[in-house]
């Protein structure tokens, strides 16, 4: 069932769902489901506290490899290249903070209209991340009502949109596509209607549903909004779809370091002009407004984009996800368009297995367990994950999405497998140490 939180945090349900993400209250090993997150915390990892501690843990992890080996060393996982594309002159011009915006504002606004299938007339708004954009614009734009969150089958929104509709102090209804949507729609009344094209974990929406749910949307008076982090270069490249406002959604939202941009992590908001403006305004009074040298590189994100680097990134990711699907089974591994994904609770369930603990209760929850491995990944081999790098609130399944050249850093698709499977073994000598696990997660 579907999710939302009341004034107080709470969690009410509105609508039926069919995936374990909106429908279980708790996981596969009977954990409580934290329904903001979408996953069980425990013992190591209690809160976004924890999860900071795990991220500052795997930075040290990871610079302590680059020092020792170099930074070609680690190849990055995670699908965020997050390169800084400046030139050397623009350090001294558009990224001045007083005349750099206006000097790059007219070239941006051209090429991201013409990115993400907009209008001449439209509006743009940089932020310092995608899920920024996100929540200043649910806070801008549900004027009191509630927001419904359209989501692909199997998939859940993406956190933010629940911590924006929280700060906004709306009820969030989210409802799967393959559900009744419109009764949710026409239950909840919305002001915002967000739709998600494709998630985190690469849940995809079909482009015909997408357009019917914003006709549907703006029937009852709803704007719609569009979260097309990956979507926007995704859907057309890979699947043929319609650029992101050309399904006449009102706004749409794009992330400047995955599928395809080289970075940097920035979120780039273009439709509408009042719509983007009050957006815009909302978030530079939360100080979520991109500043001006993450402006210049977004702009320069844009003007290299090639939907080449997109499919070379797919056909790692296709390559990688084989191989471990062989070595792991089709039971546990997922394939997506950019890699392979196992579950956080398929993965506990493995380290059980490979521990000779296979009927007992594991002290760890599946998010410390994905944590743990990442941390093996990264430490040993040189293969970054959001296990370790992810920010609080970000999905805990092993995705395995390569960017560029990450896999010819760590010696190709084979050698990634043997070191899955490696880092699987290391844990599960200590998958029944809470210590010794909160040790490797979150250092000493």
């Amino acid at each position: 069932m579907s999710q939302v939180p009341d004034s107080e945090n709470k969690v009410v349900s509105v609508a039926p769902g069919r995936s374990r993400d909106l429908n279980s209250k708790t996981d596969a090993f009977g954990n409580m489901i934290d329904p903001v997150v979408g996953f069980a915390r425990g013992s190591i990892i209690r809160s976004s506290i924890d999860e900071s501690i795990r991220l500052r843990h795997g930075q040290a992890v990871a610079a302590q490899r680059v020092k020792a080996l170099g930074a070609q060393s680690i190849g990055v996982f995670t699908g965020n290249t997050r390169d800084f594309p400046i030139n050397t002159g623009d350090i001294v011009t558009l990224c001045e903070e007083w005349v750099g915006p206006g000097l790059c504002a007219e070239e941006l606004r051209r090429i991201a209209i013409d990115h993400m299938g907009g209008q001449v007339t439209d509006a743009v708004a940089v932020f310092n991340r995608t899920s920024a954009g996100i929540i200043a614009t649910i806070v801008a734009l549900a004027y009191g009502k509630p927001v419904v969150s359209l989501v692909p089958p199997g998939g859940r929104s993406h956190v933010s949109v629940v911590r924006g509709s929280k700060i906004a102090g709306v009820m969030l209804a989210e409802i799967q596509s393959d559900r009744n949507w419109r009764e949710v729609i026409d239950q909840n009344l919305p002001g915002l209607v967000v739709v998600t094209t494709i998630t985190s974990s690469l849940e995809r929406l079909e482009d015909r549903i997408t357009a019917e749910a914003i006709q549907y949307a703006h029937s009852v008076g709803a704007k719609v909004f569009l979260d097309e982090a990956y979507g926007a270069r995704l859907r057309p490249v890979l699947h043929g779809g319609l650029l992101s406002l050309q399904l006449n959604a009102d706004i749409s939202i794009t992330n400047c370091d995955k599928a395809g941009l080289p970075g940097p992590r920035a979120g780039v908001l273009v439709g509408r002009p009042d719509l983007v403006t009050a957006a815009g305004a909302k978030g530079a009074e939360f100080g979520m407004e991109a500043r001006a040298p993450i402006t210049a590189a977004a702009l320069r994100s844009l003007q290299k984009y090639s939907p080449d680097d997109l499919r070379a990134e797919s056909a790692a990711g296709q390559k990688l996800a084989a191989a471990l699907e062989t070595e792991l089974g089709s039971q546990f591994v997922q394939c997506s368009d950019l890699g392979p994904m196992v579950e956080e609770d398929a993965v506990l369930q493995i380290l059980m297995e490979r521990a000779g603990h296979g009927d007992q209760a594991p002290v760890v929850v599946p998010c410390e367990a994905t944590a743990a491995l990442g941390m093996v990944l990264l430490r040993d081999y040189g293969i970054l994950t959001v296990n370790t790098h992810g920010q609080p609130g970000a999905r805990v399944s092993l995705r395995l999405k390569p960017t560029t050249d990450a896999l010819s850093r760590v010696g190709g698709a084979d050698a990634v497998v043997r070191a899955v499977t490696e880092s699987l073994d290391q844990v599960a000598k200590i998958i029944t140490d809470r210590d010794a696990m909160a040790r490797l997660i979150l250092g000493e």
